[in-house]
This record gives structure tokens, sequence and C-alpha cells, in this order.
């Protein structure tokens, strides 16, 4: 039976991934911070059977002691600070977490193993966000990075040592570029959760109206459940290699809008939405949309959630 360690396992993806590894028979260990922790329950309930291991992505002694317990065949590190608007409010969290904790993952890896990291398939969750001001469109693995936020900048160093310990110690180590990847299961804080929530609290005469910023970025949104299948491939291949994971296809907020207001049967929102410049970013990225071409070719991975369908999709749970 194949062992698999998840970082972030109480997130979107961990869930969704741990779902992935365990109908394939995987023994799945997750890491979670702190005692008490509110989530636990829910990753119990939705991945039964999963081993779960006290640690933090701050706190390296934790990442080398959950290793020589799980005994990991695999390794998916999709813990970290993931909300983007927050890492200008807490730029230090976020650098330590999601750029510095890919470090103390791998060093974890590397110590437990005796300086020996073949034995560990590693997965390292990057992200559209490390291209930031775009040098091209769609963006590629070649792309060059120009990240224009806090997290992207972490992420950025994040990729950067995932990529470093491949070609240094020769550890099986793949990034995932992902593009923005969606769910019934994303936190509220994020836009597109955001806009799900209230429009179906504006249907049951619960709100009365929604408050966003930029209403023109755009961006290529798919469905989490689908991405986790792409980081499993991207481990069971021959060699070690980066790959971006995306639709192809880009989407403004405007059309989120549309979706989602049209799956409740309301054609004309623009009495029901407002615009504040504090939900401006204080450098935007105006547009994300990805080339996943060589994820399709390589790893023979397409998405299969369409965008309508997604949204479709959050909106009705959220009913």
């Amino acid at each position: 039976m194949p062992r698999a360690l998840i970082t972030g396992i109480t997130g979107q993806d961990g869930l969704y991934l741990g779902e992935l590894l365990t109908a394939k028979g995987y023994e799945v260990f997750g890491l979670v911070r702190g005692q008490s922790n509110p989530k636990v329950a829910v990753v119990e309930r939705v991945v039964p059977g999963v081993v779960l291991l006290e640690g933090d992505l701050t706190d390296l002694s934790s990442l080398i002691g959950a290793v020589e317990i799980s005994q990991p065949d695999e390794v998916y590190n999709l813990g970290a600070i993931s909300f983007v608007g927050l890492s200008w409010k807490q730029a230090e969290l976020t650098g330590e977490t999601t750029g510095m904790g890919v470090l103390r993952v791998l060093e974890a890896l590397r110590i437990a193993g005796g300086n020996d990291m073949s034995g560990v398939r590693f997965y390292q969750a990057s992200s559209s966000e490390m291209f930031g001001k775009v040098r091209e469109t769609p963006q590629r693995e070649t792309t060059p990075f120009h990240p224009r936020s806090p997290y992207g900048v972490a992420k950025t160093f994040g990729h950067y040592l995932t990529v470093n310990y491949r070609e240094s110690y020769g550890a099986f180590a793949c990034s995932g570029l992902l593009f923005n990847h969606e769910s019934p299961r994303r936190g509220i804080e994020f836009v597109t959760r955001k806009i799900t929530r209230a429009v179906a609290r504006i249907s049951l005469g619960l709100q009365d109206s929604l408050t966003l910023g930029n209403l023109e970025s755009r961006r290529d949104w798919g469905f989490a459940g689908d991405y986790v299948e792409a980081m499993w491939r991207m481990l069971q291949q021959d060699t070690p290699d980066d790959y971006v994971v995306a639709t192809g296809v880009t989407h403004s907020i405007r059309e989120l809008l549309d979706a989602a207001f049209g799956r409740v049967g309301i054609s004309d929102w623009s009495g029901l939405v407002q615009q504040d410049p504090r939900f401006f970013r204080p450098a935007e990225v105006d547009v994300l949309v990805g080339d996943p071409s060589k994820a399709r070719e390589v790893l023979g991975w397409t998405p299969r959630v369409g965008f309508e369908e997604l949204i479709a999709m959050m909106v009705d749970a959220d009913l």
C-alpha cells in the first residue's frame, strides 16, 4: 500500500487529494496545525481513515517528525497562506509559511533520508500568481515570473527551491503551476465563493447586495477536483518536471457574476453589485490564462468540468 503525506489537508485541495488517494488505495497521512483544530472533523468526515499528524510549516522539527512517522512514498506540499489579499497585510507570515515552509519540508525529507532524497516523490503547489505582470499570453512553463503580491513572491521562492533540490540532491520533485481552481469547498474569502454565496443569499432574501473590487480582472478558472488528479499524475512519471495546470480559457469577474446570478434566474445584477476601492489590490494582476499543452501531452490530463458547470455547482451548494 503506497503511503502519502499531505500538508494543507484541511484546505480545498487537500480534501480532494485525500479523497483521490484513498480511492486509489493509498494510506493517507495529513498534517494539521495546532490542537483542537476545528477543521479536523471535516477531514475525518471527507477522508475516512486518514491518519492526522500534528505539525507546522514554520517548525522544522515537527516536519521531520511527521516524515519519520508516516514514512511516505509521496509528499504533497499544499499547505500555505493561500489568500492573496491577506498576503499584503501579513507579508512576513506569508513568507514564513508559503515560502520558507517549502524549504522546511524539503529539508525534513533530506534530513530524514540521511541526505538521500531518492526514496520520496515530492509535489510543490506552485501558482499562476508567480506570473503576475505577465510577459506572454497564454502563460506556459517557460514564461518568466513577475509576481505582484507577497503571496506570488513567496510561491516563486518555493518553486525555485523545488527546482534547486531536484538539481542539487537528485530529488524527484515536481511543481504544479496551478491556475485558479475552485469548488464548493473554497473558503468564503475567495472572490468566486464570495460571489456564489452572496448570490445564494440574495436569491433567498437573506442579503441585499454584494460589494467587490475590480470587475474587469480575468482568470483561468477550473475545478479543484480535476486539478488534484494532475498533481498525482506528475508523481507517477519516470522523471520529475514542472507543469502548468489550467483550462486555457479566461473569464472576467463580470462573466462570473453573469453565470452565478443566471443560475438563480437573475439576468440583470447591476443594481445588486457595488464596487469598493478597499477590495482593489495594491498591485493588480489583470489577466492570467494558462497553456496546459504539456500536461495534456505528457500527463494525459485534461479538465472535465467547464466554467459554467463549475459556477452552477458552487451556487447550488451554497443554496
